[in-house]
């Protein structure tokens, strides 16, 4: 029987501790890595030798201290081709691929793409893609256990399900039993906008942050929080859902059915569609607003503004309620960036309370490649134990 969830590296907390932090801040010493822990010297050692036993970490060269300073110390490094792991996203038209190694670095990449958006023919396609992938480079496929899936939709990520994608007209469907059994992998599934999350809270912008969020613009408007250091999952698997907060009531319908939602007005969709309705050209494309736009066309250039006022206002919304301190803003909506940019910056300004303001906005252009890379992302964290979720803590 093939697995679909990865059994965790390590498991002690001492042992947790030490390897998150080497992935995504080292080399440390061993000095260092106690005083950002609040392990003990002796605690470090103990958590470090069966990780350096086992090659996953290793030691530098001693570096030199200040004279008096005591002698020189070995900084412990993760060995990042120790293991390798295969980041996946699914989109309706192509599978982008990439082998990444223990600190997510992509290795090489990969795409397929799809004449049909169908579950058990994305599975075959997967095996091919997975099978040029490995055979990429000789060491790899002796070193990949783990394949890591970043897809659109509704993702039950313990029991690796796939309960609804309308972007890939997809329900309940087991994906990672689909995709373990195709590959012979280890697979984790996860939304794509939370695996994107991982990868720049893990190994981007987002390192050494207990609080933390992105949001993507495009298609759709996603985002993801962390929260205390964690990714916020919600009691119901729907949380920091800022696409969907209500600003403005008698806005446009969205697809969710509410009025006035972010995504209504802010994504490309939606922005073609106001393009097309003040040009009285039911034809237009997403291509041709954005061309008008850059040539100063008002209603163009309004449909723009406006998005822009949208995603600032939502995102001012979920900096007030949960107080990150760096939000991300991504995906491929960024390539028109200079159209609603300043729009985006002003409505945050205005509309984010009192110390929240001193979370900082930053722009993350992010190719295709990257959305696999989070893929890799959520496999490399599968390695580690998960938190039980916070509706759980303390049941007795």
């Amino acid at each position: 029987m093939f697995r679909h969830q990865a059994q965790p590296l390590v498991s002690a907390p001492a042992e947790t501790a030490v390897l998150a932090l080497l992935l995504a801040e080292g080399p440390l010493s061993r000095v260092e890595l106690a005083r950002r822990t609040g392990l003990s010297s002796t605690a470090v050692t103990k958590a470090a030798r069966p990780l350096i036993d086992d090659g996953y970490l290793y030691e530098l060269p001693p570096e030199r201290t200040a004279p008096g300073a005591g002698r020189p110390v070995n900084p412990l490094a993760v060995a990042p081709d120790r293991e390798y792991f295969i980041g996946l996203k699914i989109s309706s038209d192509q599978v982008f691929g990439a082998v990444c190694d223990l600190r997510a670095g992509i290795r090489t990449t990969a795409i397929r793409h799809l004449d049909v958006c169908a579950p058990e023919l994305v599975a075959a396609l997967v095996a091919e893609l997975v099978d040029e992938l490995l055979d990429s480079e000789s060491a790899f496929r002796d070193r990949t256990r783990h394949l890591g899936v970043a897809v659109n939709g509704d993702v039950d990520r313990d029991a690796g399900r796939l309960r609804h994608s309308g972007l890939l007209g997809w329900r309940e469907v087991p994906l990672a039993e689909l995709l373990a059994a195709s590959t012979g992998l280890t697979v984790t599934v996860e939304n794509d906008v939370r695996a994107l999350t991982v990868a720049e809270h893990w190994f981007g912008e987002g390192i050494g942050t207990g609080y933390f969020a992105l949001v993507t613009i495009g298609a759709g408007i996603g985002s993801a929080l962390v929260v205390n250091g964690h990714l916020l999952r919600g009691a119901h698997g729907v949380a920091g859902e800022v696409g969907h907060i209500c600003v403005d009531p008698s806005g446009p319908r969205c697809r969710c059915g509410a009025r006035g939602c972010v995504e209504a007005i802010a994504s490309t969709g939606a922005i073609v569609e106001a393009v097309r309705r003040s040009t009285a050209n039911p034809d237009l494309t997403f291509d041709e607003a954005v061309a008008m736009a850059r040539e100063g066309l008002p209603a163009a250039r309004e449909a723009f503004a406006r998005a822009g006022e949208a995603i600032g206002v939502g995102i001012a919304a979920l900096v007030n309620l949960v107080g990150p301190e760096r939000v991300v803003v991504s995906g491929e909506g960024v390539d028109t960036y200079d159209l609603f940019g300043s729009h985006i910056q002003d409505a945050y300004a205005a509309h984010v309370f009192g110390a929240a303001s001193r979370c900082s906005l930053s722009l993350r252009p992010l190719p295709w490649e990257e959305w696999a890379r989070g893929g890799a992302a959520v496999a490399i964290q599968a390695l580690f134990p998960q938190p039980a979720a916070p509706s759980t803590l303390g049941a007795g």
